[in-house]
């Protein structure tokens, strides 16, 4: 019974020493700020202009419309 109560000691030493979990965390963290920038960054491209008439264009290209697609 000893030897059990060692044992769980031992992993929750170890367990919290353990820093790979936060690693991970910190990982996900930094993803999230930079897709939260980027998408803040590139809103613009969205609302008009040159973005979005070529995006229009790609469209029309790949439904077959080519009198679009020749400039």
């Amino acid at each position: 019974m000893n030897q059990l109560f060692v044992r769980a000691g031992n992993f929750m030493s170890s367990f919290v020493k353990e820093e790979d979990g936060a690693q991970v965390i910190e990982y996900a963290l930094i993803i999230a700020v930079v897709s939260i920038a980027l998408v803040i960054a590139l809103q613009g491209l969205t609302t008009g202009g040159y973005f979005t008439t070529f995006i229009t264009r790609v469209a029309a290209c790949l439904q077959g419309n080519m009198a679009v697609c020749n400039p």
